[in-house]
């Protein structure tokens, strides 16, 4: 099975080798045919403390780091 790739921005970079990606995205409503933009919150392994606030950044599913992080962050994005 493929690993989960997504984009989002860094909203936090306090903990320790961690940041917390925001991700975006938008589906319409199957029965309102409406277009819904639903966000969700990703903790993320950042082994430098390499990114920081406002960083639009790919993570990859990997291994659980700990029982909230099962992301990493796999590259910056300009």
């Amino acid at each position: 099975m493929p690993k989960k790739i997504l984009t989002g921005t860094v909203i936090s970079d306090k903990p320790n080798k961690t940041v917390t990606v925001l991700v975006e995205r938008k589906y319409q409503h199957p029965i309102l045919k409406k277009v819904v933009k639903v966000k969700k919150k990703y903790n993320a392994h950042d082994e430098n403390n390499k990114y920081k606030n406002g960083d639009k950044v790919s993570i990859i599913e990997s291994k659980p780091f700990s029982k909230n992080k099962k992301f990493e962050v796999m590259e910056n994005i300009k």
